[in-house]
């Protein structure tokens, strides 16, 4: 597969030199947060199944920074990024990781559980299209709230991330069927890193390319190279603008690859060498800063100015979650719908 010819170019996206920045600070943050989160597991400060988001920035930059505050996001069990994204700041992930009460859930999450009320961030969840759902239902709300309530603000947009190998299960379907019927605002960001645990992709689907199983709903289905910022981004604020004009859901298929294995305790043994070395040459993070320094949006000296405030950002993160009080045993209940 052509990767360059056959998905969607960003060649005619234009944006500003601030807007691109954000996008390239967002990605270094994500990228430098999770390096940092890698260290913190082996060295023991967390717990339980950590998934890395290593490789795959520029989805989550690109699609959550179209989006508006009011917009939700509903996540995977790689949601650490996805929250970064969205506004939850460093300092309340890395101490939900260390399971501290200063973490956005109080130290109750944990790494696959990262949610955010005031962000409209709705979690992430553990098992595969669990997810998927809980944002049908946040896009059904929002529709709900304009038609029949009547109220005048501007139609919220729901985005609910997931995988590839979630894309074979029946919340997939089921929920594409009834957001097609009932044309809600919502996006399917279906994040196709190749791998559905030790799963090839081409392997589990009698249909690779998961974008036409958009046709089956009468909705777009479309495939964009994920390892491209510009690309994904434009493709999101199309979906975007069609999800607020009531024209209903959009499936995006964004092509893209974990550098790291399915999870921290995983070996990664199965995928070759040539495989990892072909996807990681395609960095989003260097192809994104070539493209700002080729059109003079920044100089090289810039950009290392920008990568040395983010990991002061990540390093005073990890700091924070140090000094943080563990949750109290008298509060174990607390938090709990009894």
């Amino acid at each position: 597969m052509n990767l360059e010819k056959k998905m969607n170019s960003s060649k005619s996206l234009k944006l500003n030199t601030p807007q691109t920045l954000i996008l390239y600070e967002d990605m270094v943050l994500g990228r430098y947060f999770e390096d940092m989160c890698a260290q913190m597991y082996y060295r023991g400060k967390m717990f339980g199944f950590v998934h890395l988001y290593t490789g795959q920035e520029a989805i989550s930059s690109g699609v959550i920074k179209a989006l508006q505050p009011t917009d939700y996001v509903c996540s995977t069990y790689r949601d650490h990024v996805h929250a970064l994204s969205k506004g939850v700041t460093a300092r309340e992930v890395m101490a939900e990781l260390f399971g501290k009460e200063t973490g956005c859930c109080k130290g109750r999450g944990g790494s696959m559980h990262i949610f955010s009320k005031e962000h409209n961030f709705l979690g992430g969840f553990a098992f595969i299209g669990e997810g998927i759902p809980v944002a049908l239902g946040a896009a059904f709300q929002s529709m709900y709230r304009k038609q029949v309530l009547g109220e005048s603000d501007q139609l919220p947009v729901t985005v609910s991330f997931f995988g590839d190998g979630t894309t074979n299960v029946g919340q997939f379907f089921e929920c594409l069927n009834m957001a097609a019927l009932w044309k809600l605002p919502i996006i399917f960001l279906v994040e196709n890193n190749q791998w559905a645990i030790g799963m090839a992709h081409p392997r589990s689907s009698s249909i690779p390319e998961i974008h036409t199983k958009a046709a089956a709903f009468g909705i777009p289905g479309i495939e964009v190279d994920g390892m491209d910022v510009l690309a994904v981004h434009k493709v999101t604020q199309e979906a975007i603008a069609r999800a607020r004009a009531g024209e209903g859901p959009t499936l995006i298929e964004a092509l893209t690859y974990r550098f790291r294995g399915h999870s921290l305790a995983d070996p990664d043994e199965l995928r070759s060498f040539q495989e990892k070395e072909a996807w990681t040459a395609r960095d989003p993070i260097k192809r994104l800063a070539n493209y700002i320094v080729e059109n003079n949006l920044a100089t090289a000296t810039e950009l290392e100015e920008i990568n040395q405030s983010i990991k002061s950002i990540v390093e005073d993160s990890v700091e924070f979650a140090t000094n943080s009080p563990e949750p109290a045993v008298e509060d174990l209940y607390k938090y709990l719908f009894l």
